[in-house]
């Protein structure tokens, strides 16, 4: 086969999986299974013969003209470069592990078939999202992808969190996805062409009219599908979805499709120095607010899902500095280990009976339990806190030394106040997240208390999966210096000043944390706070998708939003001090949306219940009463005596016939 029909069959196999499996789920429950996995895990399969193929050589362009519109055409075209064909390896290799890893996480949950459905729906929309050279068409798997998700994280309807995450993130990214739309389609109108090629044409030559508009207009879709200041509040709560539901979220699909998006057409927006230097200063504050959120979290997922949205702030900021080549490769380094941690947390919140990590600092011997999330999550962390030799540390060394190279010399099409505040941003996160995986670390894994249940060894499923990804999450990295030709022949090595101050800082996150915890066991904090009654409550024979449902309704009736607030035994509250409260509930910035948007809408709706109630039903109410009336009066009059229709007949014939007469009077006088 030719290299542009096995890019077509890539995401077409995960579509033709998700219509099987929803036809034949409750028919044939047996092929499921088979149904869920075997299509992903080809299309991975096609998706590795297509990188090699392509080999970060010339851009495979091919389209076919889709449907006339009369204006601008639409086309089902296919741009494969050297970052489409890579991402979409990584989308498929952790779609293939999720969907292996749900097989037993998920295997008495009674709408697996449904949900094994919609992550393959999930995975094709991002592989079209991947290879698409045509915008429209890219924007057909984007929206699918925002309605996936809003049944995913929904997936345990029956607690009040998964409806309320799964309607908030559908609405917050909707809401970036209207200025989204609209961008796109000026984009074309000043290009002529949705297909990309054509688009950067345009842009070379200097044919759009307003880049910064619709630089800008774009960049809130961006903010909203990427999470990213101020349209990121959805992903922490859409941690009340399945694990394996967040771990291909947060690694592979959604959340990188606006980064990528970015990438894709950069050129476009480093033609508006404005427009980088907005994104510039969003990604730093996405990088640093979320870097003390996570410090300050108690529910282990909320950790790494604050953790992502900082990995992705340093996405964004490679790109602000026009180095689209560093900021895919974080994000094909930060999908193995995110993916690894997610994976494993959902092993961990299975052994513990809990997502709290309060409860887990008072636990003892998690780690025997569960061995393999142990040594494998271990891993993950070290990747995530930039400590070489991991994936984490080469990749977010390559955004630094891009961020470097912008700010010193200035030259790039990104302005050096751009570089400048990517830079200073990045290194304090490399502190915080060095800080939080430390801590995360130290209160999962090295508890004092009780010893906790034994389960037994998890499936073979989900361990598997686990040490599948711990590979390029430890040995990614190293190969920067044989894919720099998927990089637009980018060199991606760090530079020795970054690799000695990034290093630095992040052991000394980690030190500080250390010390904190060390102190609070010196003082008898960590043994002081006991473990609330309700945080433990799932059956130990359970399935961990049940533990985990359970779980989050446990953790919220036992600690609430802002648990971690409240426990004296938190090393993150000893080093963010007074500002803890404040982190631990996101800056409060949910709280201003609701002022700023929640009460107004709803003040709206009501006003327009009363008017509907009170002024439109009461003039609905009153033709009815005078139509009524009018009967009353018509019915009374319909005696059926003769006498009296002819009477009222010649009183009416004599009555017309004085106010003919009355009138021709007038009309005669005048």
């Amino acid at each position: 086969m030719t290299t542009t029909t096995l890019a077509v069959l890539v995401p077409l196999l995960p579509f033709l999986g998700a219509a099987a499996g929803l036809l034949l789920g409750r028919t044939a429950p047996g092929l499921v299974r088979p149904l869920a996995v075997l299509p992903t895990l080809t299309a991975a399969a096609l998706a590795v013969v297509v990188a090699v193929r392509q080999g970060g050589g010339e851009t495979i362009d091919a389209a076919t003209r889709l449907t006339p519109t009369g204006s601008v055409p639409i086309d089902l075209a296919l741009y494969l470069d050297g970052f489409a064909v890579l991402v979409a390896v990584l989308v498929g290799v952790v779609a293939s592990c999720v969907q292996i890893y749900s097989t037993a996480y998920l295997r008495d949950d009674p709408r697996y078939p449904s949900y094994a459905a919609l992550v393959s729906l999930f995975t094709s929309a991002m592989l079209l999202v991947v290879y698409s050279g045509d915008l429209i068409v890219l924007l057909v798997g984007w929206e699918i992808m925002g309605i996936c998700s809003y049944f995913l994280v929904g997936h345990y309807w029956e607690t009040p969190e998964a409806r309320a995450a799964s309607l908030k993130a559908f609405l917050v990214t909707k809401l970036g996805d209207v200025p989204f739309l609209i961008g796109l389609f000026a984009l074309a109108t000043d290009a002529g062409t949705f297909q990309i090629t054509g688009i950067l044409g345009s842009v070379v030559a200097g044919g759009i009219d307003h880049p910064t508009l619709v630089a800008l207009l774009l960049l809130a879709g961006v903010a909203g599908k990427s999470a990213q200041f101020p349209l990121h509040t959805w992903l922490p709560d859409a941690m009340a979805g399945p694990t394996p539901v967040s771990a291909l979220i947060h690694a592979a699909t959604m959340v990188a499709a606006g980064i990528y998006f970015v990438a894709r057409l950069l050129p476009l927006f480093a033609a508006s120095a404005a427009a980088l230097t907005v994104l510039a200063v969003m990604a730093a504050v996405t990088m640093v607010g979320s870097g003390l959120a996570a410090l300050a979290q108690d529910d282990i997922k909320r950790v790494l899902a604050y953790s992502t949205i900082g990995q992705l702030g340093y996405m964004a900021g490679a790109l602000a500095v026009a180095d689209r080549g560093a900021a895919v490769f974080h994000l094909l380094s930060h999908g193995a280990f995110k993916a690894l941690l997610f994976l494993a947390a959902g092993v961990i919140i299975h052994a513990a009976g809990t997502n709290s990590l309060a409860v887990m600092s008072r636990m003892s011997g998690l780690p025997k339990r569960v061995p393999d999330a142990y040594w494998t999550m271990t891993v993950a962390l070290f990747a995530l806190a930039a400590i070489p030799p991991f994936a984490g540390f080469f990749s977010k060394e390559a955004v630094l030394v891009a961020a470097e190279h912008t700010a010193l010399d200035g030259s790039g099409a990104a302005p050096g106040a751009a570089g400048w505040t990517v830079l200073v941003a990045g290194l304090l996160t490399a502190l915080l997240t060095a800080a939080y995986a430390t801590r995360l670390w130290l209160l999962a894994f090295r508890g004092r208390g009780a010893e906790a249940p034994d389960h037994g060894r998890e499936p073979i499923a989900m361990n598997s999966v686990l040490w599948l990804l711990a590979v390029p999450s430890l040995g990614f990295g190293v190969t920067y210096g044989y894919v720099d030709g998927w990089f637009d022949g980018h060199g991606l090595a760090p530079t020795l000043t970054t690799a000695v101050l990034g290093t630095g800082i992040a052991v000394v996150g980690g030190l500080l944390t250390y010390a904190a915890w060390r102190s609070l066991l010196a003082r008898g904090a960590l043994a002081a706070v006991g473990a609330p009654a309700a945080a433990v409550t799932t059956h130990p024979d359970a399935s961990p998708s049940v533990v985990e449902a359970d779980a989050i309704t446990a953790h919220t009736l036992a600690y609430g939003s802002i648990a971690a607030a409240c426990d004296p035994a938190d090393p993150g509250r000893l080093l963010l001090g007074p500002l803890h409260r404040h982190a631990a509930v996101g800056f409060h910035l949910d709280a201003v949306y609701h002022v700023l948007f929640v009460r107004p809408v709803q003040a709206g709706a009501d006003l327009v219940r009363f008017l509907d109630r009170e002024v439109v039903d009461t003039y609905v109410r009153g033709a009815a009463t005078g139509s009524n009336w009018l009967g009353l009066l018509v019915r009374r009059a319909q005696t059926g005596n003769v006498q009296t229709y002819v009477g009222a007949l010649l009183a009416g014939t004599v009555v017309l016939a004085i106010a003919a007469v009355v009138l021709s009077n007038v009309n005669a006088g005048s």
